[in-house]
């Protein structure tokens, strides 16, 4: 692709600067947006432990400008456009009017129906009239774009960028073990303290749906004796309960059926059911079953069985990103909108972090392997990360709805029918070799779709 053709003096260009990770291209940044948005920062990917920050205001910065002259618009403007998706920001020549944030699979299109010669009978949009120039970021994956526009339309529209990004929190399962007698049930607001860190209870998610987390917790309380239903615990011997404690599928509470230290040992059960993705309750039935086959108790050991293909169907409705929030630790692969690029997107406790492009064209003439880079960038940022929510910080309403927000950007990608790119999470260690794997992947070019009416 030919370089965007620039009105402004030769003085004000940018020069790409080798070695960095976004991709710079031979455009301009009108004045006026550059007083309205940040100086851009550059990330190295020679990435180390103290440059690895939790998601600041402004990582994917809109790297090109044009500036806007309707009289020459057809011969400079349009035709140094790209026709790819992006994420564009159009300034106007009003001093107090807001500026336009738009994102695109198709620039110089979209452009051309809002800054075109404007037709007296539509009812279309059009800021020929208004419009100064743009600036704009090409985006190579939807998550890209997503996390561009989110973050721009935040930083700009501090009051409305969340009816501007449709973000609505996903469904998570919150123990509140703040509560006398905890409960399992389904929320969309994940509180925190002054760190950022979540409060008030364990959290389980993001789940697709509120209607899928509600299957989940279902199928996972019938394994337990937890309450579900919702009045307040009196230990009243006079309380007739409800239908669960007469199933005996209830400790029972209301009425003194269970001392607090037996509740409270099945509330633990429950969470380390949770937390191990069910390998707690598996193990301890696995041994149950395993001393009744020894003492020739085969009616016991069959029923022991049936409980395990219980707990088997009950983790089978858990989707793969469904985890505890505070331990939700993963790395998302993306193609980037620059060749032989791959763009890493962190997370870290349900947070996204600063996200970095690996440009394999250029660290093949580095000591360093892309293996080292990615550690560098998941280990040393995993514990500059612990190390940033551990510290207080000021408390405010933007802060507190990061984390649900920062949900939905993941859900909204990973619960996506196709998904582009791959994930990764940690268990015990990250898997490196798989992440390097999936690297390759990516790069691979696409194979060509067969021509209509051509056999396969």
């Amino acid at each position: 692709m030919a370089a965007p053709i620039s009105p402004f003096p030769a003085t004000l260009t940018k020069k790409p600067e080798r070695g960095g990770p976004l991709f710079k291209r031979n455009c301009l940044s009108v004045p006026t947006l550059l007083a309205a948005c940040p100086e851009p920062r550059r990330v190295s990917c020679q990435l180390s432990a103290s440059r690895f920050p939790l998601y600041p205001v402004n990582v994917l910065e809109l790297d090109c400008g044009l500036a806007f002259d309707p009289a020459r618009a057809d011969e400079d403007f349009f035709p140094a456009l790209p026709p790819k998706p992006a994420v564009c920001l159009i300034e106007t020549r009003v001093e107090k009017a807001e500026p336009f944030l738009i994102r695109t699979q198709d620039l110089r299109r979209r452009l051309q129906r809002l800054l075109g010669p404007s037709d007296p009978t539509s009812k279309r949009l059009n800021l020929r009239e208004l419009a100064r120039g743009v600036r704009y970021r090409l985006t190579g994956s939807k998550l890209e774009q997503s996390l561009t526009y989110y973050q721009h339309a935040k930083q700009l529209f501090p009051k409305r960028y969340r009816k501007l990004t449709r973000l609505r929190p996903p469904a998570v399962l919150k123990i509140s073990l703040r509560n006398a007698y905890p409960r399992c049930y389904v929320t969309r607001r994940v509180a925190v303290d002054e760190t950022g860190a979540p409060t008030a209870g364990a959290y389980y998610g993001p789940f697709p749906s509120r209607k899928s987390a509600l299957a989940f917790s279902e199928q996972a309380l019938d394994l337990f004796k937890v309450r579900r239903c919702q009045i307040k615990i009196r230990r009243d011997p006079t309380f007739p309960g409800c239908i669960y404690s007469e199933m005996k599928m209830c400790l029972a509470p209301c009425f003194a059926g269970c001392t607090k230290e037996e509740y409270d040992a099945e509330v633990q059960r429950l969470v380390q059911f949770l937390d191990t993705n069910g390998n707690s309750l598996r193990a301890a039935i696995e041994d149950d079953r395993e001393r009744a086959s020894t003492d020739l108790d085969f009616e016991r050991a069959a029923q022991l069985h049936k409980r395990i293909e219980k707990v088997d169907e009950a983790l089978r409705s858990r989707p793969d990103l469904a985890r505890r929030i505070a331990n939700l630790d993963a790395v998302i692969l993306q193609r980037s909108a620059e060749e032989q690029s791959i763009g890493v997107f962190g997370v870290h406790g349900g947070r996204l972090a600063e996200p970095f492009f690996l440009r394999f064209a250029e660290i093949a003439s580095q000591p360093r392997s892309a293996e080292h880079i990615f550690k560098d960038y998941l280990e040393g940022g995993a514990a500059t990360a612990q190390n940033a929510e551990n510290s207080p910080r000021p408390s405010s309403s933007v802060s507190r709805d990061e984390p649900g927000e920062h949900l939905a950007l993941i859900s909204r990608w990973f619960y996506s029918n196709p998904r582009e790119g791959e994930i990764f999470f940690r268990e015990k260690d990250w898997p490196y070799r798989k992440i390097l794997r999936a690297c390759s992947r990516l790069l691979a070019p696409k194979a060509a779709e067969p021509a209509p009416g051509a056999s396969p």
